[in-house]
């Protein structure tokens, strides 16, 4: 009988594991789109890539909320931050008058003299 208990007990819990397996979901696969053809031509077209956009019109730092218009905190204005080499990170060059900071993982345009938040681009746009 001692050695009954042990294999009922394994007997057990592994059609418990199966019987999970039984409920696994399968992968869900989505149709491939249709293919369109000119009408005077055998070639397939296929819609061009969509570039990728780093633009960001709003962000979080500090706790706190920024939209265009806002102004960034002076410590953000100080040279330290200021990004002098932008075509390394792939950015636009700055307008006149203005200059990129980095603040809380974004590239963010300020103006020179009151700070404020002019364009933003996403910090991905580096590994672009």
């Amino acid at each position: 009988m001692r050695t009954s208990r042990p294999l009922l007990l394994a007997l057990l819990g592994s059609s418990i594991m199966l019987s999970t397996l039984a409920y696994a979901e399968e992968p869900v696969v989505q149709p491939a789109p249709p293919v369109m053809q000119d009408s005077d031509s055998s070639a397939q077209a296929q819609p061009a890539p969509q570039p990728h956009s780093y633009d960001v019109k709003e962000f979080y730092a500090d706790s706190r909320h920024y939209t265009y218009g806002d102004v960034v905190p002076d410590l953000y204005r100080t040279k330290k931050y200021e990004i002098v080499e932008w075509q390394k990170r792939h950015l636009p060059p700055p307008e006149t008058g203005s200059h990129w900071t980095y603040i809380g993982g974004n590239y963010v345009l300020i103006s020179d003299g009151e700070g404020k938040f002019l364009k933003a681009e996403s910090g991905e746009i580096f590994f672009q």
